[in-house]
């Protein structure tokens, strides 16, 4: 899964001065407070004992009244001394070289370390100080906290034997938050390793300890990130068809270089289709680099993917082109400290769904929409709702629909009220505008209203400031006779679309079904609870379908979603039934699984765990059963209560959907309603051996958002959804009027 960028500035805003002082010091003017220009760093890594050693040039822009700098960096880093080497300005002097007084405030609890810099008397507006420093970065990346294995594993840097990550929540540099730096890095690591970052590499060099390589990173930029691994090295120059040239590479692990054109080819790809949307590429290169635990990040002129994913042809739009996407959106343009993050959102939007529309896959373009409303409805609750003004990083799957999807989505609501024109040249003018400098959702909204000619201020109120999501439903549908002008005989239809809760303002479709044809009309809702939308058609109407296509944000009730795993795991109250005998099946590290998760949950609200399915089900909440061939035909008798004839279990095989499955490699994860429980699910894993379920039970949770998934020795090789009807009424004809 693509993360995207990390939010580095608001992680060091919380470790410097914490969240009530940032907001105070956001709102001060830029130049009334201290800001780094630019660092030089030289960088040695020494990976066999996880140890860095450095030295930096920083030249920071400081109020000629500043009298301590306070820097953040890693706790594990020793400064050795600090420099003054020059000050410019309007001071009436300049010091020579001296060296500055320092002191370190270590904080073991929250794992940060501040550098509070005494500048002389007399400094200018610009001082240059000179760095030593040396330690040890070395945090092991940890297995993925959370249920579903899309997450990358945590690290807040690490430099050892199986590879180096030195992000910008590393704080492997001193900093100043709020600062958008350049940078000019020199790093040497042992033979046959390859160093990379940021920018244009104009240095390389070998010598008898090691390689070296000069690195420089001429636009301004939040952080720097540094990674370093025995990579094969792959690269092409690729023109764009206005004339720009980029450098295209893959630095990948050696067993994997047989891949690098995949990637290359698919880089080139994006970048056609993003160019001409979002203006020229910001950076001279683009490369995808092989990570040594799992991720999915997007830095400036680089993306770093797990060794899984790479192994995995992680070229689709949500991956990476998602991260090809961050290049403008978020590692050019910036966002704004101490505001909403909205990068995730428009990202998302142009990645993982506007990449359909522009290939005309109309089909897929609509499971993306119904992928975004799903994953809101079912992981939002009401009472846990927050404004996506107020998203700053995903931590849970709440974060995740608020943050991504639902800002994804409003994009989308966006285009369709100002029209494509306008907001496509309101995206490019944003992007022009505002490279290189920190953005913000007011700075969409200003953009985005100019281009339009519009007042968007009910919009973004609405949508990004305001929590929640509209309830409709249609009420009353009814038609009778007209004429028209021309006397000829028409049909006058009323069609009542209703909000429950706060009522929103937002254009609907509606499918209007006659004796003759189909067609789609919008309906305006506005503040009023119910909206009575009247529609003159030629052939009598006999159905009206409520937005079929899923083209207005809204929330959707448990019954109104396909059946699937995601509705067992947010239902607050679940159970387990075990229906194998073998302590050693690999459906036992399901439950094992589970329970690990539930360590910090109180007794009552842990999922249950029943050992047999000749036990009563419980009658309510959701079930997941667990269960192997020798049990196929006791399984099956509660599969059918919910399922019905969409599923067949047999001891050798099994029947979804209308196909037939058979032998021992087979395995099946299905979810149905659960019969007279409305909102709850029943999912089986079902397995016609224990080999056949191993790999399903390992990555169980990855398969949320599937009605079905069939497995054929451990790989998935077909997944659909049952789709739900939309909400579909029958015209009442009433009497000619």
């Amino acid at each position: 899964m693509a993360l995207g960028k990390y939010c580095v500035p608001a992680i060091l805003t919380l470790f410097l001065i914490g969240p009530g002082m940032a907001r105070g010091l956001a709102a001060q003017p830029v130049e009334a407070r201290p800001l780094i220009l630019s660092h030089e760093l030289v960088v040695e890594l020494f990976p066999g004992t996880h140890e860095l050693l450095a030295t930096d040039e920083t030249v920071i822009e400081a109020p000629i009244e500043t009298t301590r700098l306070a820097f953040t960096l890693a706790p594990s880093l020793r400064v050795e001394s600090v420099t003054v080497l020059s000050s410019t300005g309007q001071s009436t002097s300049r010091p020579s070289d001296s060296t500055a007084a320092f002191t370190t405030e270590l904080f073991a609890q929250q794992s940060r370390q501040r550098v509070l810099v005494t500048l002389p008397k007399a400094h200018g507006t610009r001082v240059k100080l000179a760095w030593t420093y040396r330690g040890f970065i070395d945090d092991p990346p940890k297995e993925p906290r959370h249920l579903r294995f899309v997450t990358p594993s945590e690290t807040a840097g690490h430099v050892g034997p199986e590879g180096v990550y030195l992000g910008g929540e590393s704080q492997w540099y001193p900093d100043i938050e709020g600062s958008y730096s350049t940078y000019r890095l020199t790093v040497q690591v042992p033979h046959g390793w390859t160093a990379l970052t940021q920018g244009r590499q104009t240095e390389s060099a070998t010598t008898g300890t090691g390689t070296s390589s000069t690195w420089v990173v001429a636009d301004r930029s939040e952080a720097l990130t540094l990674v370093a691994n025995r990579f094969t090295v792959t690269s092409r120059e690729w023109t764009s068809r206005d004339g720009q040239r980029v450098e295209l590479a893959t630095y990948v692990f050696p067993d994997n270089a047989a891949l690098a054109d995949e990637y290359l080819d698919a880089t080139a790809k994006y970048l056609d289709a993003y160019i001409p949307i979002l203006g020229a590429f910001p950076f001279g290169k683009f490369a995808v680099v092989e990570n040594f635990f799992a991720s999915g990040l997007g830095m400036p002129s680089f993306t770093l993917l797990g060794s899984g994913s790479i192994k995995r042809h992680y070229v689709q739009p949500y991956a990476l082109g998602h991260e090809i996407v961050h290049s403008w959106i978020g590692n050019s343009v910036f966002n704004r400290d101490g505001s909403g993050n909205w990068v995730e959102g428009l990202t998302t939007y142009l990645a993982n769904y506007y990449w359909h529309e522009l290939h005309h896959d109309d089909k897929q373009a609509i499971e993306q929409r119904r992928m975004m409303l799903q994953g809101y409805s079912v992981y939002v609750a009401p009472d846990q709702d927050y404004p996506v003004a107020q998203f700053v990083r995903k931590s849970d799957e709440r974060d995740n629909a608020i943050g991504y999807q639902k800002s994804a989505f409003l994009f989308h609501l966006l285009r369709r009220e100002i029209g494509d024109e306008a907001f496509w040249r309101a995206l490019k003018t944003f992007v022009g505008r505002y490279r290189d400098r920190p953005a913000d959702w007011e700075s969409i909204e200003t953009v985005f209203a100019q281009e339009a000619r519009r007042d968007l201020r009910w919009f973004f109120e609405q949508w990004v400031e305001r929590p929640g999501a509209p309830v409709l439903s249609l009420g009353e549908v009814h038609a009778h006779r007209v004429a028209d002008k021309d006397g000829r005989n028409m049909w006058q239809l009323t069609v009542h679309v209703q909000q429950a809760g706060t009522p929103f303002r937002m254009a609907l479709p509606v499918t209007i079904a006659t004796t003759g044809t189909t067609e789609t009309r919008w309906v305006s809702l506005n503040s009023s609870p119910e909206t009575a939308a009247e529609f003159t058609v030629s052939d009598q109407p006999i159905l009206v379908r409520l937005d079929p296509d899923l083209m207005g944000f809204r929330r959707l009730a448990r019954s109104q979603l396909p059946p699937m795993l995601n509705g067992y795991v947010t239902d607050r109250n679940k159970t387990i039934v075990r229906v194998f005998a073998d302590e050693a099946s690999p459906l036992q590290q399901v439950i094992a699984r589970v329970a690990d998760q539930e360590t910090s949950v109180p007794e009552s609200r842990k999922t249950k765990v029943l050992s047999a399915a000749g036990e009563a089900l419980p009658s309510t909440g959701s079930v997941l059963i667990l269960a192997g061939a020798d049990e196929a035909r006791a399984v099956q008798q509660i599969v059918k209560q919910s399922c019905g004839n969409l599923v067949a279990l047999r001891p050798t095989g099994f029947d979804i959907n209308g196909r037939t499955y058979e032998g021992q490699e087979m395995a099946a994860l299905f979810s149905c309603h659960r019969a007279s429980v409305p909102g709850s699910i029943l999912t089986v894993l079902y397995g016609v051996s224990p080999g056949a379920v191993a790999n399903a039970s390992r990555y169980l949770f990855y398969y949320g958002w599937q009605s079905y998934v069939i497995f054929k020795d451990g790989a998935a090789i077909t997944r659909d959804v049952w789709q739900n009807q939309p909400e579909t009424k029958e015209v009442r004809i009433d009497a000619t009027q």
